[in-house]
C-alpha cells in the first residue's frame, strides 16, 4: 500500500508558475514510477506527466510539453511537478499517481495508487 499526499496547489495568474509536490509513504517509494493527472470540471481525468523509477525517463501530455517538468527525489519520497507559463485551461484538480511503469502511467490502467488531489486555478 502507498499513500500519496499532494500539496502546492493554489490560485495564480496566467503566465505564472506553481510547483506541486506529492509525498509518498508506505511501501518503498523508489520501487514506483510516478505521475500526475488532472481533472477539470465536467471533463474526464487526463494524463499530465510521468517519470520512471530512476528518474531518467519522463513523459508529458502534448498540452503541457515544454511548460511543465516532472522530477523526483527518492531520498525524500517526493515527486514534483513544476508548472510554468500557466494558462487558464490548466485549471483543474491535480492528482498524484503511482504505478509500476512510467509508460503505463500514461493511462488509468497503469495507476495503482491515487492521491486525493490539489486544486490549481489559473486566472486570466
Amino acid at each position: 500500500q502507498v499513500q500519496l499526499v499532494e500539496s502546492g496547489g493554489g490560485l495564480v495568474q496566467a503566465g505564472g508558475s506553481l510547483r506541486l509536490s506529492c509525498a509518498a509513504s508506505g511501501r518503498t517509494f523508489s520501487f514506483y514510477a510516478m505521475g500526475w493527472f488532472r481533472q477539470a470540471p465536467g471533463k474526464v481525468r487526463e494524463f499530465v506527466a510521468a517519470i520512471s523509477v530512476s528518474g531518467l525517463r519522463t513523459y508529458y501530455a502534448d498540452s503541457v510539453e515544454g511548460r511543465f517538468a516532472i522530477s523526483r527525489d527518492n531520498d525524500r519520497n517526493t515527486v514534483y511537478l513544476q508548472m510554468n507559463s500557466l494558462k487558464p485551461e490548466d485549471t483543474a484538480v491535480y492528482y498524484c499517481a503511482a504505478g509500476t511503469s512510467a509508460i503505463d502511467l500514461r493511462s488509468y490502467s497503469g495507476v495503482g495508487y491515487w492521491g486525493q488531489g490539489t486544486q490549481v486555478t489559473v486566472s486570466s
